[in-house]
């Protein structure tokens, strides 16, 4: 129930206490230079607290956005990108509470984004704004889902900048073949390992470069993927190959390291970038980056029949529209089986 109290400023000029108490909640007080002012507020915080919004509402303007970023961030320790993205808008829009950020601020801070240039002065691209819309999107989740803090994100109303389609650049047969020669006669013990794995395993490179021989298990022929870039648990098989050459390399194992490819230190992995930029010059072999194995080995797993299931299951992505890009190449094996299937039905 309200109840409003007519009080005097030092002006002697009146002004309206309103005090609502609940049975189960904390008492409301609010303060007005006029009595209409002081009944619509009690009005509708009444109905707010009936209805359950009201605390939500409270609570919205009492933390600001930087509140929010740093308490997600201490709570769930997100990868140093994400940390990254966030603190970007923390810098931008965090002293602003949480009731005060709209759509229309979160729209500023995306075109802001997309036009400014980086540390290292470049521009970034529609897709890392994506990534940039998606890290905050997550705390806003967070926030009205375990914080109690908000009850809608303003960032369902975010139009995003539209992503270019996934680059897909593979070795041809004759790239392929000039590549692993160059990567044979490579000054670097571990390239042509390194480049066989990624192409029969479509592992990333920082996958590859990181494992340890507890994660190979060559009597089962597989590679176990504990922390993946997607967080998932990934087994990945071994063809006869990479098998044999993991046989091979494992007679050099160094005694005090787990890693495959440890570097003068030990304890962290070798750089590979300098005998990689050279084994492609050697090779003739033009834009193409190290991660571009990885569609080489999705175009092949495509080209020879495998399905989009089991190229997104090997690769390890989250959704099926990441792994479309590899549609016109299975098109050739799905026309075939079509046809073999209408061949067994019709004759």
């Amino acid at each position: 129930m309200a109840t409003i109290k007519e009080r005097k400023t030092k002006e002697g000029k009146p002004k309206y206490q309103v005090r609502i108490r609940r049975k189960g909640y904390p008492v409301q007080v609010a303060t007005f230079a006029r009595l209409t002012e002081a009944k619509r507020w009690a009005r509708q915080t009444e109905v707010a607290i009936e209805e359950g919004r009201h605390f939500k509402i409270s609570a919205a303007k009492k933390h600001t956005l930087a509140d929010m970023i740093d308490r997600y961030i201490k709570q769930f320790q997100p990868p140093q990108a994400k940390k990254s993205h966030l603190y970007w808008w923390k810098n931008r829009i965090g002293c602003y509470l949480l009731a005060d950020i709209t759509p229309a601020l979160i729209a500023e801070g995306r075109d802001e984004l997309l036009i400014t240039l980086t540390n290292k002065s470049k521009q970034r691209s529609p897709s890392t704004v994506v990534r940039y819309i998606a890290s905050l999107s997550h705390v806003f989740t967070i926030g009205i889902k375990e914080y109690g803090w908000l009850q809608t994100s303003p960032i369902a109303n975010i139009s995003k900048p539209k992503e270019p389609p996934g680059r897909v650049r593979f070795l041809s047969d004759e790239e392929r073949k000039r590549l692993l020669i160059a990567c044979q006669k490579s000054d670097s013990p571990y390239l042509y390992l390194v480049v066989i794995l990624a192409i029969s395993t479509g592992m990333r490179k920082s996958e590859i470069m990181t494992l340890t021989w507890p994660q190979v298990d060559l009597f089962k022929k597989q590679i176990i993927l504990e922390k993946t870039k997607n967080k998932s648990h990934r087994v990945i098989p071994l063809a006869r190959l990479p098998l044999e050459l993991l046989k091979q390399h494992l007679q050099q194992k160094k005694v005090t390291t787990n890693l495959l490819f440890p570097g003068k230190h030990l304890s962290r992995s070798i750089d590979l970038r300098k005998p990689w930029l050279k084994a492609l010059n050697a090779a003739g072999v033009q834009n193409f980056k190290f991660h571009d194995l990885r569609h080489t080995a999705a175009s092949y797993m495509a080209m020879s029949g495998s399905s989009l299931t089991e190229i997104g299951i090997l690769l390890g992505h989250k959704r099926l529209d990441v792994t479309k890009r590899y549609t016109h190449l299975t098109e050739k094996h799905l026309s075939k089986a079509v046809e073999k299937m209408n061949e067994v039905i019709f004759g």
